[in-house]
């Protein structure tokens, strides 16, 4: 935690993790809000805590509520002593399924009489991202404010409640000094400036850009980057999302493409508005996807006598994609994903009263994970 030490934006997520590592330990938290880097950060510092890797494929259950899952069925899973690993985790997403329509009475009464007599070898994390908290709560809006009160009303007594704002952009380039110089490099103060900037303080792709940006200046030899290594490298970071989307979607990893769509639609200057340019891009690269795997391509130069002018892919994502199209060993998948993407964008043309759930379902059908996904973090 010394990268964030002192840094306002990341101390919500650094005193939960010193929590559920300690003896204050509750039996229930709610990460609240739709910050992907820090969504990502508590699970991973709560997994790393509390569950031995060898362990999560018994113990770590990742829930999504739907009709077919109810919370209901979570609590049971709970309660249940789990014969294979002395302690669960469940994290449970879709949480705003417990806020629609009718007053689920049964449901808060079933979370409410947990929480008093909880399972000891159990943590519950329900994730709430379909709520955003501004850097300045102060300008949060009235519907957002609400739904929160809501959340704190009916899980407040049993849970913790962590907020995750948004990363502000002096937090972000204080991160970015700090986190290149634990690896060797400096950033100069414009370059940490420029990187942020260019990324709209998105930590997620801040993040991987500064793992590239070191291994370039070890392979260049440089202890120090400038604000035009930061042009000349991260000129293509936005592009990249996508197929960092793709890869996660390709090797049926749901959270970390979850945690990348938000990343990516937080990051787009429209928002959830921006959710059809990013199903077209995707559609797009499903396409490239089918022609590559059509064709048995292999290597680079395969690839550009198969894909014509207009169709082609950037150059820093051509091995990427390709290797993306080889895992996929039934064209057939390649085919649904690309009709499941053109049904979101029918949906999402018909304004929808959700863009960014059209997505997550979306994300979830691809990597073949509609109801509950459990996964080995």
């Amino acid at each position: 935690m010394e990268i964030t030490k002192g840094l306002k934006s990341f101390a919500a997520v650094d005193r939960f993790l010193a929590e559920v590592a300690g003896d204050a330990r509750r039996a229930g938290y709610v990460l609240l809000g739709d910050e992907a880097y820090l969504q990502q950060r508590a699970r991973r510092g709560l997994l790393d805590a509390l569950l031995p890797r060898e362990q999560r494929e018994f113990s770590l259950h990742d829930i999504d509520l739907s009709s077919e899952m109810t919370i209901f069925d979570a609590l049971d899973l709970a309660q249940t002593p789990s014969l294979m690993a002395p302690f669960q985790v469940l994290f449970i997403r879709n949480l705003k399924s417990l806020y629609g329509r009718g007053q689920k009475k049964e449901e808060f009464k079933a979370l409410d009489e947990y929480f008093r007599r909880p399972n000891p070898g159990a943590l519950l994390v329900f994730v709430a991202d379909h709520i955003s908290l501004p850097q300045d709560l102060r300008r949060m809006d009235m519907t957002e404010k609400e739904r929160a009160e809501k959340i704190r009303e009916t899980l407040g007594d049993g849970c913790g409640v962590i907020e995750l704002q948004r990363v502000s952009a002096e937090d972000a380039t204080t991160w970015v000094q700090r986190a290149s110089q634990a690896k060797g490099v400096e950033f100069s103060a414009d370059a940490a400036h420029e990187l942020v900037d260019s990324l709209g303080a998105d930590m997620l792709a801040i993040e991987s850009e500064v793992e590239k940006l070191t291994l370039f200046a070890g392979a260049q030899g440089k202890q120090k980057l400038d604000v035009p290594d930061i042009e000349e490298m991260v000129s293509a970071a936005k592009q990249r999302g996508v197929y960092e989307l793709t890869d996660a979607i390709s090797q049926k990893d749901a959270p970390r493409a979850l945690a990348l769509l938000h990343g990516l639609l937080n990051a787009s200057e429209g928002g959830d508005d921006a959710a059809i340019g990013h199903v077209f891009t995707l559609a797009k690269t499903y396409r490239q996807m089918l022609v590559l795997n059509e064709n048995r391509v292999t290597d680079q130069r395969a690839m550009w006598q198969v894909l014509w002018p207009g169709f082609r892919v950037a150059p820093f994502a051509a091995d990427q994609l390709i290797a993306q199209a080889r895992r996929y060993r039934d064209r057939a998948e390649l085919r649904r994903g690309l009709r499941w993407i053109a049904k979101a964008d029918i949906e999402l043309r018909s304004s929808p009263p959700d863009k960014r759930l059209v997505l997550e379902r979306l994300i979830l059908r691809l990597v073949g994970r509609e109801r509950a996904i459990a996964v080995e973090a």
